[in-house]
Parts: C-alpha cells; structure tokens; sequence
C-alpha cells in the first residue's frame, strides 16, 4: 500500500509539472487593458507594437474622451490602466480606482486648430485673425465632452462671438466626429487638443489658439486597482517615460513631462 500511494504521489507531482508550462504560457499572453483619453491615443497607438514586445502582453485599448473613460470605470468597466487628465485621474484616486502611489505624469497638450487636408490655410496667429477665421467659417466642430470645451467657450466669450458662432457649432460627444465633420466638410474648422489634430489622418494642423487662450492640458498615467496585472500595468506606463516614449508623445504634438 506504501508502495502504491508513492507512485500515485509521483504521477500526481508528475502531471503537474506538465501542465505548468501551459499555465505560465497562459499568463504570458494576458491582455492589458488601457483606458486612452483621446488626446494621449495618438502617441499610444504609435508605440503599441513596441510596448507590447517589451511587456510581452497585447494591449486592449479603449480611447475616448477622459470624462466618458471615467463614467465606464465608475460604472464598472475594468481595466488595467489609465491614461486620463489630471483631474479625471484624481477623481478616481478619490473613488478607489485608481492606485495612488502609481500616478505617473505623461505630457501636457495645448489646444490647437485643424482644416481638412489640403484645404487653403488660414490665419489664426492673433486673437484678430482667431476672430475673423471663426466668423468666416460655415461651420465650426468640437468634442462636447473633452477638456477643450471650457476653454473654447470662454475663448468665444473673450473674443465676442459667443452668439454669432452659435448656430454654427457641430459638436459631438462621440470620439473621431468632429474629425469627420472636417474631413467630409461639414465643418471648417475643428477646435481640439492639437494631437487630436496631428494624430489624424485627413487633417491639417494649422496653429494653436493664439496668445491668452492657449490653456494646457496635462494628462496623467494611473494602474488600476482591480488591475490582474499589475506589474505589466506598471511596466506599460513606464515606457512612456524612456526616451522613445518622450520622443512619440512630441511627435504627436504634446509635451512630454520628462524630457
């Protein structure tokens, strides 16, 4: 019987050597899921490929703007990384979402205006020009719920075309529509963070808003709570940091925290 319950030991331990490999293979191909504000997914999505080589991990990122990102995590939605405005970061660090000690600072964007490609530049160098171009255009296009929006409607304030431009807003609360209203030229102008401008294809970026206007806004990295993985989560945000992630967030028209 000794006998016996040795050798049942032995195939036990035996079996489970085996299927052990296939475990650690299973948690080498995990997801890790990134919650993108729009504003920081044009650089992401040019360092995807290699951020997913060095955590060997595929990303599962979800991009919109940072208020939308916010209402799915408070509502449930998990995932393993935020890439969110300050504000929206502190939020759910308040919230439980977030783990405190692992915010780390990405860039700054400033807000910047776009045209369709190849479409005839225009001058929005000076408040004046700013003024003019707004009340020339046929339509103007924005995102109702970015970071921008505050600082577009006090712009118009300032500038004394809030009701001259009024019937002319396009606004939209789904990300990649007021793009597409430039593109298909519904609209002449897009008012949006500028890699929102830089990173999409069919657009021109043509300058920032001039002077007092330009407000930036700063975009910060935070692991998830509930993350299943969090060190892959850590590892993710940090490439964003190395000289190569500096490089692809400038590129895109931010500004990178560490330079």
């Amino acid at each position: 019987m000794a006998k016996r319950a040795g050798l049942v030991a032995m195939i036990i331990a035996a079996t489970a050597l085996l299927f052990l490999p296939a475990r650690n293979s299973a948690a080498q191909s995990t997801t890790v899921r990134i919650m993108s504000s729009d504003g920081v997914e044009p650089a992401l999505t040019s360092l995807r490929s290699q951020i997913e080589k060095s955590i060997a991990r595929k990303l599962d990122v979800q991009a919109s703007s940072s208020q939308n990102l916010v209402n799915r995590i408070k509502a449930g939605e998990s995932f393993d990384v935020a890439l969110l405005t300050t504000g929206t970061i502190e939020d759910l660090v308040k919230a439980g979402k977030i783990r405190p000690d692992s915010r780390v600072q990405l860039a700054r964007a400033g807000v910047g205006v776009g045209i369709r490609a190849g479409a005839p530049k225009i001058d929005v160098s000076t408040p004046e020009a700013m003024k003019r171009a707004l009340l020339n255009a046929k339509a103007i296009t924005f995102n109702s719920t970015g970071a921008t929006t505050v600082i577009i409607t006090k712009m118009f304030d300032s500038l004394g075309v809030t009701e001259a431009v009024k019937s002319k807003l396009l606004t939209s609360a789904v990300s990649g529509v007021a793009q597409q209203n430039v593109i298909d030229g519904k609209a002449d102008l897009i008012l949006i963070l500028i890699p929102e401008v830089k990173g999409y294809p069919g657009l021109d970026y043509i300058g920032p808003l001039p002077g007092d206007f330009q407000t930036y806004i700063n975009f910060v990295a935070g692991v998830s709570t509930d993350s299943s993985d969090p060190a892959a989560a850590k590892a993710a945000i940090h490439f964003f940091t190395t000289p190569v992630g500096a490089d692809a967030l400038r590129a895109k028209g931010m500004e990178p925290t560490v330079q």
